[in-house]
């Protein structure tokens, strides 16, 4: 694809991204108000809706360009430490994208979301944040790149899936880091907020790729030995039940049966 298709397909994204964050954002909401601030599903909303309305002006841009015009504008729609979160490191890394949209600069942009996702919140694996769907998915895709030589729709889909678990994994976890940490064990038996709605982007990513490039051609789009928290070897058992429902409207009864009640 040349960059120009490349940004054709940055829009599009975008487009699904923008409608799948408003269908999900009373869930998101929801989620977020048992063991937050009641507000991720709302910022987002606000966000992708600043960022679709700059459509036209993406599309004279360069691909990297583009990227770090999302970022920019996400850093100053969305309110509190999630704007300078997620928009800062979608802007650090649109540098990587340069020239366009290969293996490497995937690759290169992944790793440097990860990076400075992490830097920036100074969440690990385990704390029961985004990065518990992040980071698996991003070593899924590295890994089936690199070692298994996947085309990239391909890789995309095992770091769904890999974020997907991790989504799951987060059910169990009491929170290390933000509001949900004042809440110890009351935190537990619900998904992260944060976690879904990185399930979801990837989910429209991934539906995005497969309608410019071609459906996934891997028999078996499971991520190998998918990852609950650092990327090693290790799956999350505990996570593995719910894998199938995890992002899905669904999981919010799955979430009131975690506890039995329902509230945070």
């Amino acid at each position: 694809m040349s960059e120009a298709d490349d940004v054709e397909a940055l829009l599009d994204a975008l487009d699904r991204i923008g409608e799948r964050l408003h269908d999900e954002q009373a869930y998101l909401t929801e989620l977020d108000s048992r063991i937050g601030d009641a507000d991720h599903g709302n910022n987002l909303a606000r966000g992708i809706s600043a960022v679709t309305e700059k459509r036209d002006d993406l599309a004279g841009m360069a691909l990297n360009e583009a990227v770090k015009t999302v970022g920019t504008t996400l850093i100053s729609e969305v309110g509190g430490a999630a704007g300078p979160l997620y928009g800062g490191s979608i802007m650090s890394a649109a540098q990587e994208l340069d020239g366009g949209l290969d293996d490497e600069t995937a690759l290169a942009f992944a790793e440097a979301y990860r990076e400075k996702l992490t830097e920036r919140g100074g969440a690990r694996p385990g704390d029961k944040t985004m990065v518990d769907a992040v980071t698996p998915a991003v070593h899924t895709f590295q890994r089936a790149v690199e070692e298994d030589d996947l085309a990239l729709v391909d890789a995309l889909a095992k770091a769904v899936d890999a974020a997907r678990r991790g989504v799951a994994y987060t059910v169990p976890l009491r929170a290390s880091k933000g509001r949900a940490s004042y809440l110890g064990l009351r935190a537990v038996g619900h998904r992260d907020p944060g976690a879904t709605s990185t399930l979801f982007v990837l989910e429209e990513l991934l539906a995005t790729a497969e309608a410019h490039v071609g459906d996934v051609s891997v028999t078996d789009a499971h991520a190998d030995d998918a990852v609950a928290h650092d990327g090693t070897d290790e799956a999350a058992d505990d996570g593995a039940a719910m894998d199938n429902e995890a992002a899905t409207d669904d999981g919010a009864a799955m979430d009131d049966g975690a506890d039995g009640t329902g509230d945070a």
